[in-house]
């Protein structure tokens, strides 16, 4: 068993696989998902966990270079948002479709609206 950090299984294995430009996004409970995404569904019930619960754990384990979000998104998800990375802002329209590009997308139960973020992996050296 692991000490701490991420237990989901398939959550470190999608984490376990990134490398250097690979996208990963984490977005809200509502945000409309393409049927061939790879979706690591966290959901339970509306806001659990948050977008904000699931950022923070998830950015624990992965160098980020870039951020992309909608321009709709509200200042707590931006926030939580990883200090030393730019971030586009796009139409959200045109955010929905940069989610196909992404390895994998985490839906979370977050229902603040605009919850979303496309991160583009960095390297450690």
């Amino acid at each position: 068993m692991k000490r701490d950090g991420l237990l989901n299984p398939q959550l470190n294995q999608a984490i376990a696989r990134l490398g250097h430009t690979d996208t990963f996004a984490i977005c809200d409970c509502g945000l409309p998902l393409p049927p061939q995404a790879r979706i690591i569904d966290l959901t339970l019930i509306h806001g659990v966990p948050s977008f904000e619960q699931v950022a923070e754990a998830i950015l624990k384990e992965v160098v980020i270079e870039k951020v992309t979000i909608a321009t709709q998104t509200p200042d707590v998800i931006i926030n939580t948002l990883p200090a030393d990375a730019p971030i586009t802002k796009i139409d959200h329209e045109d955010f929905k479709k940069q989610i196909n590009d992404c390895t994998f997308v985490v839906r979370t139960g977050s229902t603040t609206p605009y919850a979303n973020a496309i991160y583009y992996c960095g390297v450690s050296f």
